[in-house]
């Protein structure tokens, strides 16, 4: 592979200006196909074999034309105080705005008068029109919206408190100031590692081009593969930070290179042929990682994955071809001036012991105990993991500066919690079986109210609304579900929000094992191949687990215990989105894969080539951990750019991802690493003579490069020299 790579680097730099234009070309080819491409017209969101899906599915078929996955609309009034909404000014105004949201857009469906749909809190404070649309929320026109968002302004001009709730004022989350520091925090970085502004500047154009072509391949698809707003927010967090990485590695081994006294040309190829082959092979754990969702077998999950994958392979491509095409235009400028004016001093400067040479020879002396404080320090941060509880985020999670969050608000105060996440009963049976169930349904605990059924024109399935007593989110309310279920019989199906999610939480936990399996047995086996070992893959497995856990650990402290919440703009703490367990362990494990190759592969190249145990690990430092710290700030940098946003979903993604790439990164690679290694010696290079045999050697430490580059005195040097 390293022979093959250094071909392809020598090639991109020599024809620099064809490899430049192409990618330029697929730039503009993929915004093009963006700006022309049909907005996307839904974002449907199932889980196929769930109960809850069962009964969406049940509802198309018997109730045609219903809707059921229609967007809805909750316009929430409130009186003045001393006056009451069954007052007749008051009552006036609540019956023109029904008007005028009836003719306000041929998109809506059906509204409800609150008057007579008993809509009206006990205490006659508060009442709701009730909106149903005949389209998703993603397939919402923008005039609707703001026909909506008109009649409760000018609703609340009328002396009234009205405020908005419900999926149809769902939007794309708007993208912050907060991605832009992480990327300008990233360019800090650069310039530190590098102190040039050319090689710098490289690593943060090629990410962007590369996060270019892949949101816009995703906006430009969008519409024909059914791909949600979070598609693109989640391809372009992971592709910003892989990107960035792969090229800070590949610059910084052709300046090594350069350091050296080797041509332009060869140090590009060599470059590519040896930072390159570690960039693959952390660029397909990652793939692995993203792909793996589809075990889950929830579409909205698999699309995400893929999505983000290609655009990780996207950064791998423009790391290995157009980083050395930016290169070859660059000249001297990627280095920086102490360097230009003395290459002998690069050199002298790396033989000196440097940061990552002094903690490496720490480590080596006190194994134990960098390996005791670690563990047990993540341990202790993994422990509020034990009192997970997983959901989705409702309005109720959202800012208080929103209307759907003071909509939620006004809702549990004038009817209760359990308003907010009315559980949709449908029956498929004649009206005596659809009695029966609201009759069993009565008399179970949490339960405030019960409607009557609802049968379609066929008389042969009817639909029960039940409000129960406590917020969606809550366990009483999960309870609630399970005891509906268990107390009616398998021709009752409940469903609605609230069930999904939980039903949802129930499928993430029942793919978590056979999703870690497959992501880390895969993983495991091509470590297994670059390291030619079995402990050190396994070290690193491990290792990962309990970073992740940790990571978890930080994220229900801050989100659901709401420790430090105003620090990250958690306003209400809640459950854990359903989804974060295994998205982290999808995502984090790429991720921490990357540091393990780039910093171990040193220390296996000077293994190799006669060092002992412990002088490989202090030369694996010397050359990678400035590098691989500058890499970790950088993603920690572009993850916690998404903490700034709104979107709950977003924020607590990006949360997890920076915290686990920080702990996985300065704790798990940089401590707990050499200080196994340290312990195991000899035994952590071993490998069965057999499997030797079997394994295919791809020559990551690039000992064919060097000879087929007639360097056989270079061997020692022909590594990830990053």
């Amino acid at each position: 592979m390293a022979t093959f790579l250094y071909k392809l680097g020598r090639s991109a730099f020599r024809r620099r200006r064809l490899v430049a234009l192409l990618w330029v070309a697929l730039l503009a080819l993929a915004g093009a196909g963006a700006t022309t491409a049909p907005a996307a017209t839904s974002s449907s969101f199932s889980i196929p074999g769930t109960e809850a899906q069962k009964a969406f599915d049940l509802l198309e078929q018997r109730f045609p034309g219903g809707n059921a996955d229609g967007a809805t609309a909750r316009v929430v009034f409130k009186a003045p105080d001393g006056q009451k909404m069954t007052d007749a000014p008051n009552k006036a105004k609540v019956e023109k705005v029904v008007g005028e949201l009836k003719s306000g857009s041929d998109q809506v469906a059906s509204v409800t008068d609150p008057y007579t749909a008993r809509a009206v809190s006990k205490d006659g404070s508060t009442a709701y029109v009730s909106v149903s649309y005949k389209v998703s929320g993603m397939e919402l026109s923008d005039a609707t919206r703001e026909a909506l968002q008109k009649t409760g302004h000018d609703a609340q001009g009328r002396g009234l408190t009205v405020e908005i709730g419900g999926d149809a004022l769902q939007t794309v989350p708007a993208t912050g100031a907060g991605e832009i520091v992480g990327v300008v925090i990233a360019g800090i970085v650069l310039v530190m590692t590098f102190g040039s502004l050319v090689a710098a500047g490289l690593p943060l154009l090629t990410a962007i081009i590369g996060v270019g072509i892949g949101v816009s391949s995703i906006t430009a698809l969008a519409s024909v593969l059914d791909l949600g707003s979070t598609t693109s927010t989640l391809a372009m967090m992971i592709g910003l930070a892989v990107g960035i990485d792969y090229a800070l590695f590949i610059v910084s081994r052709y300046r090594a290179e350069l350091a050296e006294g080797r041509e332009r040309e060869d140090a590009a190829g060599r470059a590519v042929g040896t930072a390159g082959s570690a960039v693959v092979f952390a660029g397909l754990t990652v793939v692995i990682a993203l792909v793996g969702l589809a075990v889950v077998n929830i579409p909205m999950l698999t699309k995400m994955g893929f999505a983000a994958a290609g655009t990780v392979l996207i950064a791998v491509l423009i790391a290995l071809t157009l980083i050395p095409a930016l290169l070859g235009f660059a000249g001297s400028k990627v280095m920086g001036r102490k360097q230009r004016k003395s290459a002998v001093d690069v050199t002298k400067a790396d033989s000196k012991p440097n940061a990552g040479t002094r903690w490496a020879r720490f480590v080596i002396r006190r194994p134990v105990m960098v390996l005791l404080v670690g563990v047990l320090g993540l341990g202790a941060i993994a422990l509020p993991a034990a009192s997970l509880e997983m959901g989705l985020p409702d309005d109720g999670s959202a800012p208080t500066s929103t209307s759907q969050r003071r909509a939620y608000d006004l809702l549990s105060d004038g009817f209760g919690p359990g308003f907010n996440g009315p559980l949709m009963v449908v029956v498929d049976g004649d009206r005596a079986a659809a009695d029966s169930t609201v009759e069993k349904i009565k008399v179970l605990d949490g339960v405030v109210a019960v409607t009557a059924p609802t049968p379609n024109k066929a008389g042969d399935t009817a639909m029960i609304t039940v409000v129960p007593k406590d917020r969606p989110s809550s366990v009483e309310t999960e309870e609630l579900v399970h005891d509906i279920r268990d107390a009616t019989g398998d021709n009752v199906l409940v469903t609605g929000a609230t069930a999904m999610n939980i039903d949802f939480s129930q499928k993430m936990n029942d793919a978590l094992l056979p999703y870690l399996a497959l992501v880390v047995g895969l993983a495991f086996l091509l470590l297994m191949v670059v390291f030619r070992s079995i402990l050190v893959p396994l070290k690193a497995a491990l290792g990962f687990l309990l970073s992740v856990v940790a990571a978890l650990g930080a994220v229900v402290a801050v989100f659901q215990w709401g420790w430090l919440g105003g620090l990250f703009g958690v306003e209400q703490p809640g459950p854990i989105m359903s989804m974060m367990p295994i998205f982290m362990v999808g995502v984090v494990f790429g991720l921490a894969m990357d540091y393990e190759v780039f910093l171990v592969t040193r220390m296996r190249e000077a293994y190799v080539h006669g060092e002992r145990p412990g002088e490989a690990i202090v030369t694996g430092f010397r050359h990678s951990a400035r590098v691989v710290t500058a890499a970790a700030v950088i993603m920690i940098a572009v993850f916690s750019g998404f903490i700034g946003m709104d979107d709950q979903m977003i924020k607590m993604i990006g949360f997890g991802l920076a915290i686990a790439v920080l702990f996985d990164a300065f704790v798990v690679r940089m401590a707990i690493v050499p200080a196994v290694l340290a312990l195991l010696g000899h035994k952590a290079w071993w490998l069965p003579k057999w499997l030797d045999k079997v394994l295919p050697n791809v020559d990551v430490e690039g000992e064919g490069l060097a000879k087929a580059t007639g360097s056989p005195d270079a061997t020692r040097r022909e590594l990830i020299n990053v």
